[in-house]
C-alpha cells in the first residue's frame, strides 16, 4: 500500500532551514574573502560554506527544486577542490559564488511567495562550472606534519585540512592539545566539554576534539583531547578548560620531505570512542518555532495579565468595605508572582541575539564597498545582548539606513583619506551594550570626514545649529538630503527619517548624534529591549488618568514650591532645584492642553524626571496612583496617532488608559508647537 506525499507540506520547514544555510554561507564566505585578499588560506570557512551547500542541495532534492540543487551542485564542486588545496579559494571565485547564493535566495523567495523557482541562467551555470577548472590545489611537494603521540592514535583520525590548520603559523599561532577530564564535581561548577569547548573555540581555531576512554587521575575513564591552533598562552588554555586535572602539551611541528599520507580512520581504535558521548549529544539543542505561535502566547497572557488587574480592584473593593481578604490577597500575591515569571519566559523564548540579526550587515558592506569603491572594514561588537523579535525586526531597517550613510555619505575616498593622513580603509563599528533598566545601546560609528552643521543647515534654509542634537533635527526632517543628485546608493531623502521614525516614534527609544569634523560620526540608539508587556507607573493629571513607562523614568519627587524658580512675567521655561542641579520644570496638564488659566500659577506636587536628548526635564504631574503591569496597544490608525503617545493599555476597568512616551512628547511640542508650551511654563 502506497499514500502520495504532498512535498508542498514540506516547504515551510525547507524554506526556513534553507534561509539559516544560507546566513551561515554568506558569513562563510566573507570570511574566505577576507582570508584571500591577505593570500591566506580560510579551512574552516571553506568547509564550513561546502557543509551549508551540500546540505542545501540535499534539501532542494528533497522537495524537487531543481534549479537551487543545480545551483549549489557547481558551486559546491568548485569548494570541494578549495578544500583538498588545504582551504584556498582565489578572491576571483568569490563573485560567482556570492551572485549563485544570490540566485538561490531570489529562488527561496519566489517559492515562499506561491510561485515556482525561476530556471538558473545559463551565463550563471556556465560562470559555476568554470570554476571548477580554474582551481587547482597547491603542490604538495613539502607538506608540514604534525607529530602526535601515536600511542593514542591521533595521528591518523587528521585529514590533511585539519594539519594544515594546525600547523598555520599566521600571526604567531602554535598548535596545541588539551586533555579535558570530564566529572560531577566540575559539572556542578559549569566546567563542561561544552563549555571548555566554547573557550577554547574564542581563544583560537579548534580544529577537532577526540574522546577516549581508558582510566584517568581522579577515578574516571573518560578524557576528551582537544586539538587547536591559537597564539595564547598555556596558562590562559589551562584556565579555559578549568584548570587541574587538565592538561596543556604544545604539539611539535617538523617540515616532512614527502608528501604525508592519508591515512583513513581504522574502524577501531583501541581506547578510542567512535561515537559522541552522551554528554555532548544531550549538551544542546534548537526547537524552532513560527513566530505566529509565540505572538499567540504572548497575547493570552496580555489577557491573563488585564484579569489579574480587573481581580485586584475586585479584592481591592471587597477589602474597603469590610470583606475579609486576607487569604484572597496572598493568592493574588502569588498570582502575580507566577505571571511575572511566565512574562519572563514567554519573552524570553522572543529573545533574538543582536549578533544573528546584523549577520547580515557585512554582506551589505560589501556591496556597498563595490558600489562606491571606497575601502570599506566592518568591526561588529555586539556580545551575547538579546533583543524581543519585535524590536529586532523594526530596528534592522534603522541600522541599515545608518550603515549605508556612514558608508557613502561619511567615509571619504581611500586617495582623500591618504591626503589626510588617514588609513586608506575606512572603519565603520557597531557596537551594543545591553542596560539595567530594560534598554539596549546601540552605537554605529564611522571614522570619517564628520558631519558640516553649517553645510546642513545651509541646505536645509535653516539658522546655522549650535548642538550636535540641532544638526540631528535638521539630518532627520522628511525628505532631506545633502546629496545633489540621486545614487543608487543614497540622494533620495528618506534614509535618516526613517530611522528617527523607527527609532523614536515606533519603538519609543532614543537618537542622539556626535560628530567631529574629520574624525567621524557616532550615532547613538536606545531601544527598549520589549515593546509589549512593561511595568509602567499610573498617575493623575487634570482628572485623566495616564501611563508611562517605568524604564524611561529616572526618579520621582516630590516638587518644593519654594524651590521652583519662573521667569520674569511668567513666560518661558520654569527651573526646579534637584540634587544643586537646575533642571527644567514642564507642567504635564498644561503640556497636554488641559490646564485652566485658574491653574496657571500652581506648582505640581510630584514631578516624573526623564531624560530628553541627554538632558534631564522634570514633568509635573497630579496624583500618582501606582506602579503595574499593563499590555501596550500602539496606536496604528494614524487619525489618532499622536507624538508623544505611545498606545493605550486596559488597567482592568474596562477604561482605556494612555499610554505617553515623555521624551517624544516634550520635544514634539517644543518644536511643533513651542508658542503654546511656552505659554503653559
Amino acid at each position: 500500500m502506497t499514500a502520495s506525499v504532498d512535498l508542498a507540506d514540506f516547504l515551510p520547514a525547507y524554506l526556513a532551514e534553507v534561509e539559516e544555510l544560507l546566513d551561515s554561507a554568506h558569513r562563510h564566505l566573507l570570511a574566505v574573502e577576507a582570508s584571500a585578499r591577505r593570500g591566506a588560506a580560510h579551512p574552516k570557512a571553506v568547509r564550513e560554506l561546502f557543509r551549508a551547500l551540500h546540505t542545501i542541495k540535499g534539501l532542494s532534492a528533497m522537495v524537487d527544486v531543481e534549479p537551487i540543487v543545480s545551483i549549489s551542485h557547481w558551486m559546491e564542486t568548485s569548494l570541494r577542490q578549495a578544500d583538498q588545496a588545504g582551504g584556498r579559494l582565489p578572491e576571483s571565485s568569490v563573485e560567482p559564488l556570492m551572485e549563485g547564493l544570490r540566485a538561490v535566495e531570489q529562488r527561496m523567495r519566489q517559492l515562499a511567495s506561491g510561485k515556482p523557482a525561476a530556471p538558473v541562467p545559463s551565463g550563471l551555470l556556465e560562470r559555476l562550472e568554470a570554476l571548477e577548472a580554474s582551481e587547482t590545489a597547491p603542490a604538495a611537494s613539502r607538506p608540514v606534519a604534525v607529530v602526535l603521540d601515536e600511542t593514542l592514535a591521533l595521528g591518523a583520525k587528521l585529514t590533511p585540512t585539519e594539519r594544515e590548520q594546525l600547523t598555520a603559523t599566521a600571526g604567531g599561532r602554535r598548535p596545541v592539545r588539551v586533555d579535558f577530564i570530564p566529572g560531577a564535581e566540575r559539572a556542578a561548577k559549569g566546567v563542561t566539554i561544552n563549555s571548555v569547548r566554547e573557550r577554547l573555540a574564542a581563544l583560537g581555531e579548534l580544529v577537532k576534539v577526540v574522546p577516549l576512554s581508558g582510566p584517568v587521575p581522579g577515578g574516571g575513564s573518560l578524557t576528551f583531547v582537544l586539538l587547536l591552533s591559537t597564539e595564547a598562552a598555556d596558562g590562559v588554555l589551562m584556565d579555559a578548560a578549568g584548570g587541574e586535572p587538565a592538561l596543556v602539551r604544545p604539539l611539535a611541528v617538523e617540515q616532512a620531505l614527502s608528501p604525508v599520507p592519508v591515512v583513513s580512520p581504522p574502524a577501531r581504535l583501541d581506547g578510542e570512542l567512535d561515537e559522541e558521548p552522551e554528554e555532548l549529544r544531550r549538551g544542546g539543542g534548537t526547537l524552532r518555532v513560527e513566530v505566529s505561535r509565540l505572538d499567540e502566547a504572548l497575547e493570552r497572557l496580555a489577557a491573563l495579565v488585564v484579569n489579574r488587574s480587573r481581580l485586584q480592584r475586585a479584592v481591592a473593593d471587597l477589602t474597603a468595605a469590610g470583606a475579609p481578604t486576607r487569604e484572597l490577597r496572598a493568592i493574588l500575591q502569588e498570582n502575580s508572582r507566577q505571571l511575572r515569571d511566565m512574562r519572563a519566559a514567554i519573552l524570553r523564548l522572543r529573545m533574538v541575539r543582536v549578533g544573528d540579526v546584523l549577520e547580515r550587515l557585512p554582506l551589505l558592506v560589501r556591496g556597498l564597498r563595490r558600489a562606491t569603491g571606497k575601502a570599506v572594514r566592518l568591526e561588529l561588537d555586539v556580545g551575547d545582548a538579546e533583543l524581543d523579535k519585535a524590536v529586532a525586526d523594526r530596528l534592522m531597517p534603522a541600522l541599515v539606513h545608518l550603515v549605508r550613510n556612514a558608508v557613502d555619505h561619511a567615509l571619504e575616498s581611500p586617495e582623500e583619506r591618504r591626503m589626510l593622513g588617514k588609513a586608506p580603509e575606512g572603519l565603520v563599528r557597531l557596537a551594543c551594550h545591553a542596560q539595567a533598566n530594560g534598554f539596549v545601546e546601540l552605537l554605529v560609528r564611522d571614522d570619517g570626514r564628520g558631519v558640516d552643521g553649517a553645510a546642513v543647515a545651509k541646505r536645509a534654509g535653516a539658522p546655522a545649529p549650535r548642538t550636535d542634537d540641532d544638526v540631528l533635527e535638521l539630518l532627520c526632517r522628511p525628505g532631506f538630503s545633502t546629496r545633489e543628485s540621486v545614487t543608487s546608493t543614497s540622494g533620495r531623502g528618506m534614509g535618516m527619517d526613517i530611522v528617527r521614525r523607527i527609532v523614536v516614534d515606533q519603538l519609543g527609544g532614543e537618537l542622539r548624534m556626535e560628530t567631529r569634523p574629520g574624525v567621524g560620526t557616532t550615532f547613538r540608539l536606545r531601544v527598549p529591549l520589549t515593546i509589549t508587556l512593561l511595568d509602567a507607573i499610573v498617575f493623575e493629571c487634570a482628572g485623566a488618568r495616564y501611563a508611562v513607562a517605568v524604564s524611561c523614568v529616572e526618579e520621582l519627587f516630590e516638587v518644593d514650591a519654594s524651590r521652583v524658580v519662573r521667569p520674569p512675567g511668567g513666560r518661558g521655561v520654569a527651573l526646579v532645584e534637584r540634587r544643586g542641579q537646575a533642571v527644567p520644570l514642564v507642567w504635564l496638564e498644561r503640556l497636554l492642553g488641559q490646564g485652566t488659566a485658574s491653574a496657571a500659577d500652581t506648582v505640581p506636587s510630584r514631578a516624573l524626571l526623564v531624560r530628553q536628548r541627554g538632558e534631564l526635564v522634570a514633568f509635573g504631574v497630579g496624583r500618582l496612583l501606582g506602579q503595574q503591569e499593563i499590555v501596550l496597544r500602539p496606536l496604528e490608525d494614524p487619525l489618532v496617532k499622536v507624538p508623544g503617545v505611545a498606545g493605550a493599555t486596559d488597567l482592568g476597568d474596562g477604561q482605556p488608559t494612555l499610554v505617553l512616551d515623555l521624551p517624544t512628547l516634550g520635544a514634539s511640542r517644543r518644536q511643533g508647537g513651542g508658542g503654546r508650551e511656552e505659554r503653559a511654563t
